[in-house]
């Protein structure tokens, strides 16, 4: 199963940029997506027809500290092996910088940021006979990668995201995670799927996740207050049955709102 086909996935992430042209031209140049619209200052940019990120411009929005609870990473799921190697060529070619790289057990990424310090990884999962369950989770780590090897294993030159590209899972800071998890497994209806040092993560469908959240750097903080740069919206695609679960355990109408002020729109799938 792929993690689109899990009941629930993720659908468009959204971001608050002062520079749309400058990180727009980011996500087309580094990422390979394509810009399908733009109306004023407002774009979307995706992969073969699917919107993945969205960017509104504020220039007079204040810059988000990375203290403050909001956006760790937005993941970029590669189909294969073959295209992340592809795309490490790109980026040494192009000389975008990475600021890591790991072995996750589940899965190879990437990291970077983009021109207005938001957090990407570039990820491919390994396959799910892979997977070690231990203790009703699944086993991940932080590891190295070897680069190299990942290198490697390119087929073809980088020609931007290849069909099939989809937004994997959403990583986010918070201020405490007790209450992350009452939202994000009791609330979404995620599944907790690993309890890391600092973190918990969250899937569907037996995937490893969809969302997780940390307080590596955001310990204690509170709702963000005011209009910033970074992470607005993210988009939960659900089944039918899904999105009716979960507004009847939210008892509201979409969006909804985490205890940080992050929204999420739920939108059914096809």
């Amino acid at each position: 199963m792929a993690t689109s086909d899990a009941p629930l996935d993720i659908g468009q992430v959204s971001l608050t940029v002062n520079d749309l042209a400058k990180v727009g031209d980011f996500y087309q140049s580094a990422l390979g997506l394509e810009k399908l619209s733009q109306d004023g200052t407002e774009a979307r940019f995706g992969a073969h027809g699917r919107s993945l990120i969205a960017l509104r411009q504020d220039k007079s929005a204040p810059r988000h500290s990375p203290r403050e609870a909001g956006l760790f990473h937005v993941a970029v799921l590669l189909p294969s092996r073959a295209d992340l190697g592809a795309w490490l060529h790109h980026a040494a070619e192009t000389r975008i910088p990475l600021q890591g790289a790991s072995d996750h057990l589940v899965s190879e990424a990437l990291y970077l940021a983009d021109p207005e310090g938001n957090g990407i990884e570039i990820y491919i999962d390994r396959p799910r006979d892979q997977w070690t369950h231990r203790g009703g989770e699944i086993e991940m780590a932080t590891n190295h990668l070897d680069l190299q090897d990942v290198a490697n294993s390119a087929t073809a030159k980088w020609q931007g995201a290849p069909e099939d590209t989809v937004i994997g899972h959403v990583h986010l800071q918070v201020g405490r995670l007790d209450p992350a998890e009452a939202f994000y497994a009791d609330t979404l209806g995620m599944a907790v799927t690993n309890h890391y040092p600092g973190a918990t993560f969250y899937g569907s469908g037996g995937y490893h996740h969809h969302l997780a959240s940390n307080i590596w750097n955001s310990r204690g903080a509170g709702p963000r207050n005011g209009p910033a740069t970074g992470l607005t919206e993210i988009e939960l695609r659900g089944t039918r049955d899904e999105i009716a679960a979960i507004r009847s355990r939210s008892r509201a109408e979409t969006p909804l709102t985490d205890p940080w002020g992050t929204t999420f729109t739920l939108s059914q799938k096809d």
